[in-house]
């Protein structure tokens, strides 16, 4: 079974770059908040002692998703910015 980050970075194909120059250097600005950081952290210490609430575990996945989301569309921008000579 594919999960939902498998489909997008068939779409997306990051491998194939086509972001302009400055297209990808704004992807490769997007980052989570200290906040969101902390929160990822967080929760990830509690899943580690299995100490998770189902909502907390959604929380997680959500982020953890987000993460993958952003992993996808900076690979493509750092193969984009390679195909254009920039440095990344």
């Amino acid at each position: 079974m594919m999960k939902g980050s498998d489909i997008f970075e068939r779409i997306v194909a990051p491998a194939k770059g086509g972001f302009s120059p400055e297209h990808a250097r704004f992807v490769l600005s997007l980052k989570f908040t200290p906040s969101m950081r902390s929160r990822y952290l967080k929760l990830s210490e509690k899943a580690q002692v299995g100490s998770l609430k189902p909502a907390e575990q959604y929380e997680l996945d959500t982020l953890l998703d987000a993460n993958s989301v952003l992993v996808i569309l900076k690979s493509k921008a750092r193969v984009s910015l390679r195909k254009h000579g920039s440095a990344a």
